[in-house]
């Protein structure tokens, strides 16, 4: 009998797993090995850390970005949008059997499952220096680090909104901890996960409390892991603790806001760090990450545009004149619909393509992924604070608003503050991903309105007039049907 073998790719290596044997001559192919003897030293520890890294940047950009914000309300889809990511934008199809969110929800579970051979496999790797000790060390905690991240991103996506009231009986996402290829897993509660996604923030702050953060930095800092658990017990109204840590980081001083339009638009179309956590290494040719390619659409043959989607002006609309984000988030372009071409249109440009990055004449929209950044970090402390009495909400929001060259505002609260905070989220965090969760989260609906012109986008009620009550069955996604019809435990998300 042969061994039977499961092959789980990275990018830096091909590795088999074993699951059963009764072969006598103990042989495996040629280009594969067996699992434990791909943790033999700590150069295969490294090598699977490399991989992990890879991993992710697999797993951020493109559709595992702009796909919420693709469903919500900040985008009219054009004429020639080609039924691109259609489904969610008209929300009427879309369906459990949806194949992007399918490869969402297994390139999570995929790379948690590597996850899980790592973090088994480090535990048999020996160390033979003190130097070998603490790579080690640190490739674990990148490891539980990632796992947390990947928790989150499915228990957001894929689950009611953490409620302390309700997370011990909502339903989560299922929660593997170990490489089991029979195993059938229900979902776990809202709250188990969230405890997973803490037990695992615990061990990478542990593991990485000696590897300081850096701007820009493109490896896994204690500053990255506590940004991820700002992130965490935010969205769980740890009000308090989400706070402290983003203060943490904050008066850290290592990530100073960009307070220019020229440093502004260095980071989002060159990738010069300043105010960023952590970003993902991306070069060319070969390590090369998603792309967010559905805004521009450039024709190079006439250097006009044809973009998927289109801001509505209603966004535009936010950002005052002097705000710096306006005219890098944003670009007037020739857009063409159909051979007519619409001058002093607004597209998104916020992921215009670094030219570092180009394989070929014209932009490939490549950038580097970044995973956190100090912005998000002072956001998160200005919406904590304004729900905890008498907590300060306006420095932090102010700092934010001066660096982005908007005056403070002076004695704003309750409603008015609530209002401030949230258009300022929205300002800033724009076609990151966000929005569909903070609709969910302040318990809002939308209406799409005010696009900037008719003529060149599809209309109607699925698309430019397309209106949700808050709590809507579908701002959470339905487990993907193959899960479904896979494992019979996963239960379905109501709506789907």
């Amino acid at each position: 009998m042969r061994k039977n073998i499961l092959k789980i790719s990275l990018t830096v290596m091909s590795l088999a797993f074993l699951v059963t044997s009764c072969d006598n001559l103990e042989r495996f192919p040629a280009n594969q090995i067996e699992r434990s003897q791909s943790f033999q030293s700590i150069n295969d520890a490294a090598n699977w850390n490399v991989g992990l890294y890879s991993r992710l940047r697999g797993n951020l950009y493109g559709s595992r970005m702009f796909l919420t914000d693709v469903q919500a309300d900040q985008l009219n889809a054009t004429l020639t949008y080609g039924n691109r990511n259609g489904s969610p934008h008209r929300w009427t199809e879309f369906l459990a059997n949806d194949g992007t969110v399918a490869g969402i929800w297994g390139g999570y579970y995929r790379a948690i499952a590597d996850i899980n051979v790592i973090i088994a496999g480090y535990k048999t790797v020996p160390t033979n220096t003190a130097a070998e000790a603490a790579d080690l060390l640190r490739y674990t905690g990148d490891a539980h680090f990632a796992r947390a991240l990947y928790l989150h991103k499915l228990v957001v996506r894929f689950a009611k909104m953490y409620d302390p009231a309700t997370a011990a009986s909502d339903l989560g996402v299922p929660i593997p901890l170990e490489f089991d290829v029979t195993a059938s897993l229900k979902r776990s509660s809202v709250q188990e996960v969230y405890d997973q996604i803490l037990a695992d923030i615990s061990i990478a702050k542990t593991n990485l409390a000696s590897v300081s953060g850096t701007s820009g930095a493109v490896n896994l800092t204690i500053d990255a892991v506590s940004a991820l658990e700002a992130r965490v017990k935010f969205y769980m109204k740890d009000w308090a603790g989400a706070k402290t840590i983003s203060d943490a980081l904050i008066s850290g001083g290592k990530y100073p806001l960009t307070t220019t339009a020229a440093g502004l638009k260095s980071m989002w179309h060159v990738d010069v760090h300043q105010e960023v956590i952590m970003a993902l290494k991306t070069t060319a040719p070969n390590e090369l990450a998603n792309t967010n390619n559905i805004y521009l659409g450039l024709i190079p043959a006439n250097g006009n545009f044809a973009p998927d989607f289109l801001p509505s002006q209603w966004v535009v609309d936010m950002y005052d004149v002097a705000d710096y984000r306006k005219n890098v988030y944003f670009e007037q372009k020739n857009v063409e619909q159909n051979g007519v071409v619409y001058p002093g249109i607004w597209a998104v440009n916020k992921y215009p393509g670094n030219p570092a990055l180009f394989t070929a004449a014209n932009t490939n929209y490549q950038h580097a992924p970044i995973l956190f950044r100090i912005a998000e970090m002072y956001l998160i402390s200005a919406e904590s604070a304004s729900e905890i009495p008498g907590s300060d909400a306006l420095t932090p929001l102010n700092a934010l608003r001066n660096a982005r060259n908007l005056p403070s505002l002076v004695g704003t609260t309750g409603p008015a503050l609530t209002k401030a905070v949230q258009d300022e989220r929205f300002r800033e965090l724009a076609f990151e991903g966000f929005r569909l969760d903070d609709l969910r989260r302040w318990n809002l609906g939308f209406t799409r309105n005010t696009p900037q012109n008719v003529n060149l986008i599809n209309t109607g009620v699925d698309f430019d007039t397309n209106s949700k009550t808050a709590g809507a069955d579908k701002f959470t996604w339905g487990i993907p049907t193959q899960e479904i019809t896979v494992n019979p435990n996963v239960v379905q998300n109501p709506g789907w």
